[in-house]
């Protein structure tokens, strides 16, 4: 029934004595009434005429009425009705692996450098505490980049910040490769930071946008995976290229040793992930919501055509649920439309600012808190600890005992111990912990929607705590390893449900912006737990591993406040 006569229809069944029902007057109108009523005597429908008629004006106007038309007068779908038309086949499968590979370049450079520090100790000169802040670095540039991208991908769209993140990433890493001294490295590794800040949260904002709710959990926590794919290839890449001592060379003062190759071989993934991304169609909900329903149809029949599905694409008009598009979100996303630019840093800072208020409003205040406890505490306690294994590695491989038992020789990094290569087995080890993520990985898809994303993540956490708390006390190199393995196994679990949540838990119109921001947390966290690491390693190792053992137990617990988003439609 249009608006104009369905509003009507309502008033007349209001003055037969009938309340009018919500589901068909929209909410500001029954916000005007409820005012009328206060005001006369008789009640709202008591007015005088021009009263009357100005609220069926208004609510003839008001896009926030469920009707299941379109401005145009034609039948909408809403756009997860439409996800369903289009299926799953090929086009989703194409997705997984595009969008995987762009993770899978975001975790080779973040855990690159875990990689390449028992060799560029002696070249580079590095003390226990530089190690720890070329570890945070690429951290903190994650976290400017994530902040920034993340909203200006909820400005100007998903695919091209993506291009354009994954170019810096790949740039900043190239220059690390060829960087001599310690301070160009690590300006380098923060400029490489900032670009994986931007495609990191962008990625499963993207990727989230084109699946229907009935296997969003488990294609999220599939794409996830990737990461720990990411983590073998670089443990891979790692074993074979950095102890081959032939393929470094040198030309005057210029050295270029093994673990340079290694760095710049690293380059390429983010290389080739821009370039899928030439190729790909902007997110339809985002397009959506900057008010270009018609390019969203087209890309959502693109999809629905390469799925090969049978059932012809049925979708006239799009809207993002059952009561259509806000006033208040069409006001935001048309201004997105209007200022596409990268340039523009006005528009940029404008939607950042607005998007960030409403975070932190009633609405989202709980959420947006929570959320933020749980990724400082994981990515404090998982890479503080995670990347400094194969630097722990290398130490008990060189003065044995276990990771609270060795220390350096000197604290310089340069004397002869310090200046050797590691062996094939620390790097050995490295692997074993890099694909220890895989049985993690695997659990959370096939469990996802049957257990549900909270009770994964808060279990994860905790066990995590403990995993670490034991491998404070553990006197074996093998016992080192296992409580490792099992440490990266369980923690990836709860990494994946978080992904999950924090794609699910936001709307539309500021997720880009949300997942920036708790990535950016993350970041911080990741920083203060590389740091603190580094400066304590070598004074009393014991501190730190319980620090970390009680910050993951208590993120686990405060998940317990987060609602399930198990079969939620996001918005």
């Amino acid at each position: 029934m249009p608006r104009y006569r369905q509003l009507k229809q309502s008033l007349e069944d209001a003055e037969d004595g009938h309340t009018p029902d919500e589901d068909s007057v929209g909410d500001g109108l029954l916000a005007d009434l409820d005012e009328l009523d206060r005001r006369q005597p008789g009640g709202a429908m008591s007015g005088t005429v021009n009263e009357r008629q100005r609220l069926l004006d208004a609510g003839a106007a008001d896009d926030r009425l469920p009707d299941r038309t379109s401005e145009s007068g034609r039948p909408f779908t809403t756009y997860e009705d439409a996800l369903a038309q289009c299926g799953f086949g090929r086009y989703h499968i194409s997705l997984l692996l595009i969008c995987g590979w762009a993770v899978s370049s975001d975790a080779i450079e973040v855990l690159s450098v875990s990689f390449l520090l028992p060799s560029a100790t002696c070249d580079l000169k590095l003390t226990s505490s530089d190690k720890g802040w070329l570890n945070a670095t690429v951290f903190l540039g994650m976290m400017i980049g994530g902040y920034f991208w993340g909203s200006l991908s909820d400005k100007s769209g998903r695919r091209t910040v993506l291009m354009w993140s994954l170019l810096v990433n790949a740039v900043g890493n190239l220059g690390s490769s060829l960087s001599q001294q310690y301070w160009l490295f690590l300006l380098c590794r923060l400029i490489s930071g900032i670009g994986v800040g931007g495609s990191m949260p962008v990625i499963f904002t993207y990727y989230t946008e084109f699946q229907h709710k009935s296997r969003r959990g488990a294609m999220i926590s599939l794409l996830a995976t990737f990461w720990m794919a990411g983590n073998i290839i670089a443990a891979s890449l790692a074993w074979l290229v950095i102890p081959r001592e032939y393929l470094s060379f040198t030309q005057g003062d210029f050295e270029f040793h093994s673990w340079r190759v290694f760095v710049a071989l690293c380059t390429i993934p983010s290389l080739t992930s821009a370039a899928m991304f030439v190729l790909m169609p902007e997110s339809p909900k985002f397009l959506l919501r900057a008010g270009k329903e018609e390019d969203a149809i087209i890309v959502l029949r693109q999809v629905h055509s390469t799925n090969g599905c049978r059932t012809p694409f049925k979708v006239e008009a799009l809207a993002l649920s059952e009561k259509g598009i806000s006033a208040e979100y069409k006001t935001l996303d048309n201004q997105s439309g209007r200022s596409s630019s990268c340039c523009d840093v006005t528009g940029t800072f404008t939607k950042l600012v607005e998007s960030t208020k409403e975070l932190f409003r009633k609405r989202l205040r709980r959420t947006t808190s929570v959320l933020l406890i749980i990724n400082f505490t994981l990515a404090f306690g998982y890479y503080g600890l995670f990347l400094w294994f194969p630097e722990l590695f290398s130490r008990i491989d060189k003065y044995g005992g276990s990771f609270c038992d060795v220390k350096t020789g000197n604290d310089t990094g340069s004397n002869s111990s310090e200046c050797e290569s590691p062996s094939n087995e620390v790097y050995i080890e490295s692997f074993l912990t890099s694909i220890s993520n895989l049985p993690g990985n695997i659990l959370s898809i096939f469990i996802v929607e049957r257990v549900g994303r909270k009770p994964i993540l808060a279990s994860s956490m905790v066990l995590s705590g403990l995993s670490v708390f034991l491998l404070a006390f553990v006197q074996e190199r093998w016992q080192n390893v296992l409580i490792s393995c099992l440490f990266g196994a369980i923690s990836v679990c709860g990494f994946n449900m978080l992904d999950v949540l924090q794609t699910e838990l936001f709307p539309t119109h500021v997720r880009s912006t949300a997942f920036g921001m708790q990535t950016g947390i993350a970041r911080i966290g990741a920083i203060l737990g590389n740091v603190i690491f580094g400066q304590l390693v070598d004074v009393n190792c014991i501190v730190p591993m319980l620090l970390v053992a009680s910050l993951l137990g208590f993120g686990g617990l405060s998940s317990l406040a987060l609602p399930n988003t198990t079969g939620m439609d996001i918005h």
